[in-house]
């Protein structure tokens, strides 16, 4: 995306692998919730795990270990000019689908054409700034942009999933399916179980398994993912050998809950794995289409509300660290920085945008002094609400131009999320707030969220250290309508689109840093969520019957690089 790729030409594999990594074996892996559809490229269902990681392949691969840099695979070149305007994909004549049917220009086109015109509304944004897709031979697509303002494009265009054209019906697409995928990758589908199950099978056949991007990659010969409705089961799944591998998400687990006996004899190996990532952003979002989030002052006070040192002493054994950026643990975040003269020129047109102690970089998400009750943050609150029309009568926070009390409801998916929740929930009722959790299924919780019929959930915004067009799908005005989108917040923010097409646009590293920098400002200035916590590492739990590899690269934990240890 910007500069050189970090390996030459010829490379003999990714530096984070072992190339001969021992082959064969069955990894078991756990997952909450359930599925109901194998095609995770549509807006419907609640998609299955693992089918764009191992089934479905991209026209390039990227690499782990670098911010957004591609390398060949279906496409063994590609050809752009300086201002990128254009892409020519080379196909690799040696590409074939998992039957047997040869991957051509036609099966590339025919992948544009039906994730624009019916994929989800991420694919559809991307996908609208090509003016023209041609073949320009069986071998050779040429996608031509509709301007130059968006340099990512073709790497947007270079992770496009290749679909077969023989074996798929545009017209059918948006349908909801169990019927297992043909793709490209080194895994077919072996077996559903839908809800329950899926477990995928390596190919023997796998065209790509001597290319470099994949040497010492996918070298398990099943991999299986099964299903639970409730963490704590997963959790028991894990300790009594059901599931092989875990990333673990929960602190007070992480802290407390490996004393079992394989945990103890060293059967089960837990590892704090680095992560060169941002932690992105985890909050309770306030959907700002609804009217009692419309006002800022009144996320503001909700904001103030919450007592993360309180939460993090008393329910995480102190192990999270505050959230204060979206893009937060990386140089891309604005927090504790001021706004450079870039920042300040992009932001110039948009004068309220940003409030003065984010741009001067000292604003912090409010502090408390770690005790249950949050006084000073609640007092200043109570101020926040009474300016936005607020008055305190009888203990409840009644909105005075209507005579209502100041009442939400926080739609969850699992019961796990209910003690943080309750927490929050209490400490609202002390100023009169009435606020609930709902419960819900994971499919109704997926339906819900895709119309954007909820008050607040608690959701996770992820991040890389190249954020690109996905930021167009969680914070453009464009898609705050389109149902199945990430913009859970609902916000239609001039300066953030303004922002998003500088970051887009960025020729330069310099340039681009600035863009993404200021368009965290804007964000944190909306108020659209109340920043969480993140973890300081990964929390990997294992059977001592896999292995991995020493190095661990900038994305962190990466099954496919992992293997079973062969017998002594």
């Amino acid at each position: 995306m910007h500069g050189t790729p970090a390996l030459p030409a010829g490379f003999p594999n990714f530096p984070y692998v072992v190339p001969d990594a021992a082959k064969g074996g069955r990894v078991t892996v756990g997952s909450s919730a359930s599925f109901d559809n194998l095609n995770p490229m549509i807006v419907r269902g609640e998609p299955v795990q693992g089918m764009r990681e191992f089934v479905i392949e991209s026209l390039m691969a990227r690499s782990q270990d670098e911010p957004f840099t591609l390398y060949g695979l279906i496409a063994e070149s590609i050809d752009v000019p300086d201002d990128r305007g254009r892409a020519t994909f080379r196909l690799d004549p040696r590409a074939k689908f998992s039957d047997g049917h040869p991957i051509t220009a036609a099966d590339v086109l025919f992948s544009f054409e039906v994730l624009r015109d019916k994929g989800r509304p991420n694919y559809r944004t991307y996908y609208k700034k090509v003016a023209k897709a041609e073949a320009l031979s069986d071998h050779e697509v040429r996608f031509v942009f509709a301007d130059g303002s968006d340099r990512e494009l073709p790497l947007i265009l270079g992770l496009m999933p290749v679909l077969p054209s023989h074996a798929m019906r545009a017209d059918k697409f948006e349908e909801t399916t169990l019927t297992p995928l043909i793709g490209s990758g080194p895994y077919r589908i072996a077996a559903v179980d839908p809800g329950r199950s899926i477990t995928y099978r390596l190919n023997p056949d796998y065209w790509a398994r001597d290319l470099p991007v994949n040497r010492g990659r996918f070298n398990f010969d099943e991999i299986r993912f099964d299903y639970y409705r409730e963490g704590s089961t997963l959790f028991e799944a894990f300790k009594t050998d059901a599931i092989d591998v875990r990333n673990e998400d929960d602190p007070a687990i992480w802290a407390k809950g490996y004393d079992f006996p394989a945990a103890r004899d060293g059967r089960v190996v837990r590892e704090e794995m680095p992560i060169g990532l941002p932690a992105g952003m985890t909050g309770l979002v306030f959907n700002t289409r609804r009217p009692v989030f419309a006002d800022p002052r009144v996320r503001q006070a909700l904001i103030h509300l919450f007592n993360f040192e309180w939460v993090n002493k008393s329910f995480f054994h102190g192990l999270y660290k505050r959230t204060q950026s979206y893009f937060e643990r990386s140089m891309l975040s604005s927090s504790g920085r001021p706004a450079d003269e870039r920042e300040r020129a992009l932001l110039a047109p948009f004068a309220d945008a940003v409030l003065p102690e984010i741009m001067d970089g000292t604003w912090r998400a409010p502090e408390s002094d770690g005790t249950p009750h949050n006084r000073t943050n609640a007092r200043r609150a109570y101020e926040m609400l009474e300016a936005a029309g607020y008055d305190m009568q009888s203990g409840r926070m009644i909105e005075t131009a209507t005579g209502k009390q100041l009442a939400f409801e926080v739609l969850a998916s699992n019961s796990g999320q209910e003690r943080l929740l309750g927490a929050y929930i209490g400490d609202l009722a002390k100023i009169g707030i009435a606020a609930r959790v709902r419960v819900v299924d994971s499919a109704q919780y997926q339906a819900r969220l895709k119309d954007y019929d909820f008050d607040m959930i608690q959701f996770t915004w992820p991040s890389s250290l190249s954020p690109g067009n996905e930021q167009l799908f969680r914070w453009s005005s464009r898609v705050a309508g389109d149902p199945g989108s990430y913009n859970y917040a609902g916000v239609t923010n001039p300066a953030a689109d303004a922002m998003i097409g500088a970051m887009l646009a960025a020729r330069g590293n310099d340039e681009f840093v600035s863009a993404v920098r200021a368009l965290d400002r804007v964000l944190l200035s909306g108020h659209y969520v109340i920043p969480l916590f993140h973890p300081p590492a990964q929390w990997i739990a294992s059977w001592m019957r896999l292995a991995h590899p020493a190095t661990t690269p900038l994305s962190g934990f990466n099954l496919d690089t992992w293997w079973v240890r062969p017998p002594n």
